[in-house]
């Protein structure tokens, strides 16, 4: 049997890697960095701006700069080293918050598809990597029936081993009110900032969308990366399916066949009303299927943090 981390040496990227052959590379801290250098050696390959940016003010020289970077204009003026200094590079402070209630500790095919939580931490980690490296702020913070886990945003290597240190020891449990984390969020959140939610919004919907939308009163940017096992799309190919609510232990047994063409349909109406409520108020909302490589969903914070500056 090939060792997938060999796969990743003769250059498969780890960013376009389906999460099943992902889960076997390793702890939480190899796959970020992997999955990382992966698509931001993707984004240099393509003609996407990727990490490439506009002018915004100039630093003083560090070792280790980019010499292209040296403004000589300035240096002739003042006799000292500066550095053009680029949008990607002026600090953000971003906050990243996740669902770990009992629900996503489901997977419709274990020990196979790594369930929703897996997902999210990996993901959650790695856009934590990519806004560190930029020169941002990361805070983190967890939540099932209410905030369990809380990292003030802080820049720097150091900030990064505690962020995956934290995050790997994070367990599925309990219930959920992402309305209470996010109000409390809210409030705590002295300066402006990103706030970016991992979750099944397997929540008091009505509720979820008002605590969204005071996030975005205070003025805060806002993106919801709503984790759905392929399996929560399509019901099996049986003849009769069992439903189970982890947090409340509730089951129904149904015939598939008499249901699958409309709860195909419900599902997609209940997707497409989180982006029509969401939408309007500047909350950029995605769905990520968790048998989908992490790149995707990269990409949808990239846009997000482009649109930032």
């Amino acid at each position: 049997m090939s060792n997938p981390r060999s796969s990743v040496r003769r250059g498969a990227r780890p960013d376009l890697l389906d999460p099943a052959a992902l889960a076997q590379l390793g702890g939480i801290e190899f796959i970020a960095r992997e999955v990382v250098e992966g698509f931001i050696m993707g984004l240099h390959r393509s003609p996407h701006r990727g990490f490439s940016a506009e002018f915004a003010d100039h630093r003083a020289y560090q070792a280790g700069d980019d010499l292209r970077y040296i403004d000589w204009r300035m240096y002739g003026r003042s006799d000292r080293y500066h550095v053009k200094q680029f949008e990607e590079e002026t600090n953000l402070r971003a906050y990243l918050l996740l669902d770990i209630s009992e629900s996503m500790g489901w997977s419709s095919n274990p020990g196979t598809l790594p369930d929703k939580l897996w997902y999210a931490k990996h993901l959650a980690a790695s856009i934590a990597l990519i806004l560190l490296r930029q020169g941002d702020s990361v805070g983190v913070a967890a939540f099932h029936n209410q905030i369990t886990e809380r990292m003030q945003p802080k820049g720097g290597r150091r900030q990064w081993y505690e962020i995956a240190r934290r995050i790997r020891v994070l367990n599925a449990e309990g219930g959920t009110s992402a309305e209470g984390a996010l109000r409390e969020l809210a409030v705590r959140l002295r300066r402006r900032g990103l706030v970016v939610l991992f979750s099944d919004l397997l929540v008091e919907r009505d509720e979820t969308i008002r605590a969204l939308k005071f996030l975005r009163h205070h003025g805060h940017e806002v993106l919801v990366f709503h984790i759905l096992d392929p399996g929560e799309r399509e019901l099996p190919p049986a003849s009769e399916a069992k439903f189970f609510d982890p947090e409340t232990d509730d089951e129904l047994l149904v015939s598939v066949a008499d249901i699958r063409a409309e709860y195909r349909e419900a599902v997609n109406d209940a997707l497409g009303e989180w982006h029509r409520d969401l939408r309007p108020h500047g909350i950029d909302y995605e769905v990520i299927d968790t048998d989908r490589p992490l790149s995707l969903a990269l990409r949808a914070y990239l846009r997000k943090r482009e649109r930032l500056g």
